[in-house]
């Protein structure tokens, strides 16, 4: 597969990520003939195209796929209120309901970090890049968190109350496996003629 990635920034449109914080790569491929594919990578946006599409086909397709990603995202991600009611539910379901917390809420100001707790408040935040990753990873965080209202530190105690959760070590995984991602430096892409 021949690529040709080309960084775009795009303007801003209806449900379609800041342009400031995510850039379009635009991956042409002679072996592509008709279908047009997109992902996220991290904070970019990958559009697979055809090689032999024009300019103007090319501009549509991006905002097509742009738009079909951000709809996709927005059903999977849930607002404030439904994080509060799925805290419940895990609360109720793994802690035996003694886990009740004030608030619990997205937030963009934590980059090294999931999640965050303060008990004294009782008050609970996830980072917003958590949003889109798996269910049983967003549970597994929001599970860490409401033990943390039980137990402060990470002592034997707290780990006792996560090993109700069936999926913490693959939670766990799944996290360090990202956090891992994020700091391989970006290799070029291999390219065969």
């Amino acid at each position: 597969m021949q690529s040709v990635p080309r960084a775009k920034r795009l303007p801003p449109g209806p449900q379609r990520r800041d342009p400031q914080t995510s850039a379009v790569e635009i991956r042409r491929s002679s072996r592509r003939r008709r279908t047009v594919s997109a992902y996220r990578e991290g904070d970019r946006t990958i559009v697979l195209l055809p090689a032999r599409m024009s300019e103007a086909e090319e501009q549509r397709w991006v905002g097509v796929m742009l738009d079909k990603l951000a709809a996709q995202e927005s059903k999977r991600m849930l607002g404030d209120a439904d994080l509060a009611a799925r805290a419940e539910l895990l609360s109720e379901q793994y802690l035996a309901g003694r886990a009740t917390p004030n608030t619990v809420r997205w937030v963009t100001n934590q980059n090294t970090r999931w999640g965050s707790c303060t008990p004294a408040e009782g008050s609970i935040r996830l980072s917003h890049r958590l949003q889109g990753m798996p269910e049983y990873v967003l549970d597994y965080v929001l599970l860490h968190e409401l033990a943390h209202l039980l137990v402060p530190g990470h002592g034997p105690s707290f780990w006792r109350l996560l090993d109700a959760y069936p999926r913490t070590e693959r939670a766990r995984g799944y996290l360090e496996g990202v956090v891992a991602a994020g700091r391989l430096p970006h290799l070029p892409e291999a390219r065969s003629e």
